[in-house]
């Protein structure tokens, strides 16, 4: 099994070296690549297929192919770090991953995975083994399904259309229809097709060997698509609680719009995680519980206010990142930007593009929202504590003002619900109340400046 780890916008060439790919398998990936939901019309929206190499872009994760993985890994660094590892990396992305999508991963159980020697899916893969295997130790769920059948003895209730049309012939037996304890339900369903699927994935022994096991375990249960799979059907109760946890992971493992299947000849798969969204993603989590008892709420790509009207009919719909909400009113809204900014000492504007500032005044325009908010993530070319700058908007000494900051998604979770409590808190007059400006936003920046 071939193994290779990039960080997003770096490159990778062909070649037979440790840190290189042989160009069929650089081949295979691409092409696996292109069918995934996040390749974009051109095709290279995930990787930039070259006649040199691959060059990842802004979409993180794991392609696979028979053979082969590739690894992409986010540039998740803190302020003043220098030389972050990929197991560091690694270990922050699924962290994110973990806040957003409310995966159980304990810190007890993050410091037993094999960080540095393993990828993300692999690292996935074993923690979802591991708990599914403690989880039916502990029993399988099961539920009282109603059965048909035909038996000497009556059980149940007596089926009579069936009994005298077609066993009118065979008088020794009778048509029963009976309730009986099955596994045979729609969480072990998609439990059995997320080990079915992880079964053509894992590369890593230890993952094949435990999930052998666990289809020995399924094997008396219904092996479904997962496009057919019935998930309006499971009920979480006092029950079967504890698996909520296992039905998360699985539901990421599954869920189409994060990884795409094998589509024609392709061969391989693809567990991708466009870093835009899931930043936005993980900032709403932890900024909705930064906030909880503080009298704001936030809600996401929430708004869907019209630009501009043809009469009755609304064009060019806008749908903000986040919106802050103290009651009914709009305090503040947030544009997270999976973006670098620049550290340049002679660009006072640090390469904030001149569309995203104008995208955020209109915000502000449309949704009578006095206070909007850039939120880059922090990183080590940066000053080591984050960056909080506040503008006034068209003149100055305005009452409208964009604020420019950073969030460092190095350290504790904690720390990161502590920042943003304080970021926003800081910014946001209470009602009645009008925060200073400290400049004057003229519009005059640069393009926008090259994503991580």
């Amino acid at each position: 099994m071939i193994r290779r780890t990039i960080r997003e916008w770096e490159r990778i060439a062909y070649g037979s070296g440790d840190t290189e790919i042989p160009e069929t398998q650089g081949d295979r990936l691409a092409a696996v690549a292109r069918i995934s939901a996040f390749s974009g019309r051109g095709g290279e929206g995930v990787l930039e297929h070259g006649r040199n190499g691959l060059r990842a872009r802004g979409v993180v994760g794991v392609i696979a192919t028979p053979g082969c993985q590739l690894e992409i890994l986010p540039k998740i660094e803190g302020g003043g770090e220098r030389g972050v590892s990929d197991a560091v990396l690694r270990q922050r992305l699924i962290h994110m991953l973990a806040v957003t999508y409310d995966l159980p991963i304990e810190a007890g159980a993050m410091t037993q995975l094999g960080w540095q020697r393993e990828t993300v899916l692999e690292l996935l893969i074993r923690l979802f083994c591991a708990k599914l295997t403690d989880a039916v130790r502990q029993g399988m769920p099961r539920h009282y399904l109603e059965h048909e059948d035909d038996l000497p003895a009556l059980r149940g209730r007596l089926d009579v259309t069936r009994q005298f049309s077609t066993l009118a012939v065979s008088p020794q037996k009778l048509a029963c229809r009976f309730d009986a304890l099955s596994p045979d339900i729609a969480l072990n369903q998609v439990m059995r097709a997320a080990v079915s699927k992880l079964s053509r994935l894992s590369g890593a022994p230890d993952n094949q060997r435990a999930l052998r096991e666990l289809s020995f375990v399924y094997a008396d249960v219904a092996d479904v698509p997962p496009n057919a799979l019935r998930w309006d059907r499971i009920v979480l109760d006092r029950t079967n609680r504890r698996w909520r946890d296992l039905l998360s992971l699985a539901r990421l493992f599954l869920a189409d719009r994060h990884q795409q299947t094998s589509s024609g000849t392709v061969d391989g798969h693809a567990l991708l995680f466009e870093m835009n969204v899931l930043f936005e993603a993980y900032i709403e989590r932890i900024l909705s519980r930064a906030l909880a008892g503080t009298g704001f709420r936030v809600s996401s790509q929430g708004g869907h206010r019209d630009c501009l009207y043809e009469g009755e009919t609304g064009r060019f719909r806008t749908r903000p990142d986040l919106i802050v909400r103290q009651g009914e009113r709009i305090a503040l809204i947030i544009d997270t930007k999976w973006k670098r900014m620049t550290p340049r000492i002679d660009d006072p504007k640090q390469g904030i593009s001149q569309t995203d500032v104008y995208q955020l005044m209109a915000y502000g325009r449309l949704y009578d929202c006095p206070n909007v908010m850039l939120l880059y993530p922090h990183h080590a070319d940066l000053p080591s504590d984050p960056i909080r700058r506040r503008y006034s908007i068209g003149m100055k000494g305005a009452e409208e003002t964009l604020i420019v900051a950073t969030q460092d998604l190095a350290g504790k979770q904690s720390a990161h619900k502590d920042h943003l409590r304080q970021l926003v808190l800081e910014f946001l007059p209470r009602e009645g109340q009008s925060v200073p400006s400290d400049d004057c936003l003229a519009p005059s920046f640069p393009q926008p400046s090259h994503n991580f």
